[in-house]
């Protein structure tokens, strides 16, 4: 058997790190270095951050969690994780997360196949080592929502 990549490690604090929708994520991961299986980003979650309900078309993601608390609701579904929650959503899952308390939330997710790094990366703002993103403008808000359908994302509005 050979190998259709090279292995990839990612130091602690390494990695691109970007601002998406006041989120801080850092890649670890891309497609283009998984041969497409998946991608993984460390995210953290200022309080009060996460992103809309919304629906994926193309991947499942896996969030586990690393520090702090974020809520999320699956379909009908609330779900308060803590350190150590795996939580696995398959492809058309409303979902999304909240982080309700008063302290960063940090955690791990993967999406396979692999993709949606790719708006991150596109969309997201770089940061510096540490550096938190700002509370996104409403110009920012617009730019990710408009870019979501090409990359089979529905934004649910809230019922």
């Amino acid at each position: 058997m050979t190998m259709q990549h090279p292995a990839k490690i990612v130091p602690k604090g390494h990695g691109p790190a970007i601002g998406v929708l006041g989120d801080r994520y850092r890649v670890l991961v891309t497609g283009e270095e998984t041969g497409g299986q998946y991608a993984m980003v460390e995210a953290v979650i200022p309080p009060g951050g996460g992103p809309p309900p919304h629906v994926h078309s193309r991947e499942e993601e896996g969030f586990y969690m690393l520090e702090g608390e974020v809520t999320f609701v699956i379909d009908d579904q609330k779900i308060v994780a803590g350190p150590g929650t795996f939580l696995n959503l398959p492809i058309g899952s409303l979902h999304y997360f909240t982080n309700r308390t008063e302290q960063p939330a940090r955690m791990i997710f993967t999406m396979a196949p692999a993709g949606l790094e790719q708006l991150f990366l596109e969309l997201g703002s770089p940061l510096m080592d540490g550096e938190m993103p700002a509370i996104p403008t409403e110009a920012e808000i617009l730019r990710v929502i408009q870019a979501c359908p090409r990359y089979g994302i529905e934004i649910v509005p809230p019922s």
